[in-house]
């Protein structure tokens, strides 16, 4: 058994400034001001756009991302409906294959790592070792993989590619970032838009 935290890599390579000029282009295709761009309007002209609600032309950028998460969290990532998703499988992966390291691997709960924790620690650890002996045993008796995964728990860990324009990047931080949200999706989230933030100016400085 493995235990890793959540993590995710940016998956395209981002030049900021690059999509502000091409988010000015398109937006001013609709006023027909595109006479007006200079070296350094695209800036002015994104966050204007935004302060006034005009987000249909941050549709025409996209990002992806590879987040690597427990199949809970994955499971709310995937209601974000303006989206484009690849997932791994779990009806094609076989975990007892040594690609795998012939183990099964589980996102440990952050909230469970201090001392005050331990034995909470300690039931979820014994119930994804008796999850993971379950798996294999069912694989030995002939189960295919599609069979065996029904035993596997949330905390499996699961790798995602997720697609969003910036429209619905920026509407997936303000849901998954406040401190109401689910704690392990902003154990992804709010690292994830910091990084984008420091990638691209403007376009999620008021989230």
């Amino acid at each position: 058994m493995k235990l890793i935290h959540s993590n995710f890599q940016i998956e395209d390579a981002i030049d900021g400034e690059r999509i502000l000029k091409q988010i000015e282009l398109y937006g001013r295709t609709c006023y027909k001001s595109e006479d007006r761009i200079t070296e350094d309007s695209a800036r002015k002209f994104v966050a204007r756009i935004i302060k006034s609600g005009h987000e249909s032309v941050l549709e025409h950028e996209k990002i992806s991302v590879r987040i690597i998460c427990d199949r809970g969290v994955s499971h709310e990532l995937v209601r974000h409906r303006i989206a484009s998703y690849s997932q791994e499988s779990t009806r094609y992966c076989n975990y007892g294959h040594e690609k795998f390291g012939s183990e099964l691997t589980f996102i440990k709960p952050f909230y469970w790592d201090n001392e005050n924790s331990q034995e909470k620690y300690a039931l979820w650890k014994e119930a994804m070792e008796f999850s993971e002996k379950a798996y294999f045993k069912l694989l030995e008796a002939g189960a295919k993989p599609e069979e065996a995964r029904s035993v596997l728990p949330n905390s499996l860990k699961t790798e995602i590619i997720v697609t969003m324009n910036l429209r619905e990047w920026r509407h997936f931080f303000k849901m998954r970032t406040p401190e109401n949200a689910h704690p392990q999706i902003r154990e992804v989230a709010c690292p994830l838009l910091e990084k984008l933030k420091s990638m691209i100016p403007v376009v999620f400085d008021d989230i």
